[in-house]
C-alpha cells in the first residue's frame, strides 16, 4: 500500500463524506481546505482543517494549493498527494489548472473538455440521445449577450409544455452567483413566469445558459441516483444506484437528496455505464434520473462530473468508493468491475420527519423496516463521536424540521 495524503476542497457534507470514506478505509486524516468552519467538519477528529479565507476564489485557491503541495512534498517526497473536490465549481477549477497542480498532486477527475461536455445540459442531452438514453424535452436560453443594449430572450418554443423545471445548463457558472430570490432549481408554471426569471437572471449578471426542462410528473420518490467510477483504463469499475425518498426543499439546496434506499436497478445502471464508456471519461460521475409514474420510463436529467454529495450511500451498499479510487490512481491496480448492491437506508434527516413525507404504503413499510435496522449517514460516525460533534449533528438534524416546515410543510404529488 502506497503512502498517501488526501487533500479535499470544501467542508460541506459531501466533502466530509469523502473524508470519512478515506478515514474508514485507510485510517488517514485528510486535509480540508476551507474558507469557513461549517458544522459538517467542525470539531472533527478524522480530519485536519487548513483554513484559507479565499478558498472560494479561483486564482488564490490554486496558488494556495500549490504552496500547500510544495510544503507537503518537501516534508515527505515519497508520499503521494491525492487532491479531491465534490462541487461542480471546484472540479472545474481543478480541471482548468490540472497541469500546474499535477506537479504535486494526483488529480483523479475527467479531462476539462469532457467535464465541459457533460456539465452542459444541452451537450449532455445530445450525447445521451446518441446513446439511446431518454431525456425530457428542453429549451436553452443563452445569456452570454444579456449585458448588451437591446438584448431580449428567445421566444419560448411552442413544443415546450408547462410546467417546466428551470436550472443552469452548467452549474459551475451559477454556483457563486448571489441575488435575491436565488434558487438552485425553479418550478415554472407559465411562460410569463419564465420571462420574469429570464429578466431576473439577466439583471443579476448571469452570462451562462439556462435550461427550461419539461417537468417529469411525480414527487421526490420518482427520483433515482447512479454513482459510477471510470478507472484509468476507461472501464466502469464501480456502479451503484439508489431510490430517492425525499429531497431538500430549501431554495439553496433544492433537489439534493436527503434520504435514499440503495438498490441495483439495471435499467439505469446499464445505460450509465454505456454512456461513460462511450467517451474518454475518467473518475467519478453521478447521474440524476427520474421515473415517470404513468409509463414507468426512466428519464436521465443530468450527470455531474464528480461523486456527488451523498456518496456515502455507495459505502453503505457495500463498496467504499475511495478504496476503488485509491487502488486505481495511487496503487496503480484498477479493481475488477463491481456493482454495490446491498440494501440500506441512507438518510441525513430524523426518522420521524422522513416518515411524514413517504406516502406510499409499500415504500413506507420498507422505510420502517430499514430504520429499525439502522439508517446510515456520513456524520453518524462512531470514530468521530465526541460531545461537540454530537451537538453539531443534533443541531443539523433538528434544523431539518424548521426547513421542511418553512419550504415544504406537506408532501405533494409533484415534489414542489
Amino acid at each position: 500500500m502506497t503512502v498517501f495524503q488526501p487533500v479535499i476542497l470544501g467542508g460541506d457534507l459531501g466533502a466530509y463524506a469523502l473524508a470519512r470514506e478515506l478515514n474508514d478505509a485507510y485510517d488517514v486524516k485528510p486535509i480540508m481546505v476551507t474558507a469557513y468552519n461549517p458544522n459538517a467538519i467542525r470539531d472533527s477528529r478524522i480530519l485536519t482543517r487548513h483554513p484559507f479565507a479565499q478558498a472560494n476564489e479561483e486564482d488564490p485557491l490554486v496558488a494556495e494549493l500549490l504552496r500547500l503541495g510544495e510544503k507537503l512534498k518537501s516534508e515527505n517526497p515519497q508520499r503521494k498527494l491525492l487532491l479531491l473536490a465534490n462541487t461542480d465549481w471546484r472540479i472545474h477549477v481543478l480541471a482548468s489548472h490540472r497541469a500546474e497542480l499535477e506537479r504535486y498532486y494526483v488529480v483523479p477527475i475527467p479531462p476539462l473538455e469532457v467535464i465541459e461536455q457533460v456539465s452542459d445540459k444541452q451537450e449532455f442531452e445530445r450525447l445521451a440521445t446518441a446513446q439511446g438514453m431518454p431525456v425530457p424535452t428542453s429549451f436553452y436560453e443563452d445569456f452570454s449577450q444579456a449585458g448588451t443594449p437591446g438584448w431580449t430572450p428567445q421566444p419560448t418554443p411552442a413544443n415546450l409544455t408547462f410546467p417546466v423545471v428551470a436550472k443552469p445548463a452548467d452549474s459551475s457558472q451559477y454556483e457563486n452567483l448571489m441575488f435575491e430570490g436565488r434558487q438552485k432549481v425553479y418550478r415554472i408554471d407559465t411562460d410569463e413566469q419564465l420571462q420574469q426569471l429570464w429578466a431576473t437572471l439577466a439583471k443579476a449578471g448571469f452570462r451562462g445558459t439556462f435550461v427550461a426542462q419539461e417537468l417529469v410528473e411525480g414527487d421526490d420518490t420518482g427520483m433515482y441516483s447512479v454513482t459510477a467510477y471510470v478507472d484509468t483504463t476507461g472501464t466502469v469499475s464501480l456502479l451503484c444506484s439508489a431510490h430517492v425518498l425525499l429531497e431538500e426543499h430549501h431554495p439553496a439546496t433544492l433537489g439534493n437528496p436527503c434520504a435514499m434506499v440503495t438498490e441495483p436497478i439495471d435499467e439505469i445502471l446499464a445505460p450509465a455505464k454505456r454512456f461513460l464508456e462511450s467517451m474518454p471519461y475518467r473518475g467519478f460521475a453521478n447521474f440524476d434520473v427520474k421515473r415517470d409514474p404513468k409509463t414507468g420510463r426512466f428519464y436521465f436529467l443530468e450527470v455531474n462530473p464528480r461523486i456527488g454529495r451523498n456518496s456515502f450511500y455507495v459505502a453503505g451498499a457495500g463498496v467504499n468508493p475511495m478504496e476503488v479510487l485509491v487502488s486505481d490512481v495511487i496503487d496503480g491496480h484498477p479493481m475488477a468491475p463491481r456493482v454495490a448492491g446491498g440494501e440500506v437506508l441512507y438518510s441525513i434527516i430524523p426518522d420521524r420527519l422522513l416518515r411524514r413525507y413517504v406516502t406510499d404504503a409499500k415504500l413506507l413499510a420498507q422505510v420502517k423496516r430499514l430504520q429499525k435496522a439502522g439508517r446510515i449517514s456520513p456524520q453518524r460516525n462512531p470514530k468521530d463521536g465526541g460531545f461537540k460533534r454530537w451537538l453539531h449533528l443534533t443541531e443539523s438534524e433538528l434544523n431539518q424540521y424548521r426547513k421542511f416546515g418553512e419550504y415544504y410543510p406537506k408532501p405533494t404529488n409533484t415534489g414542489f
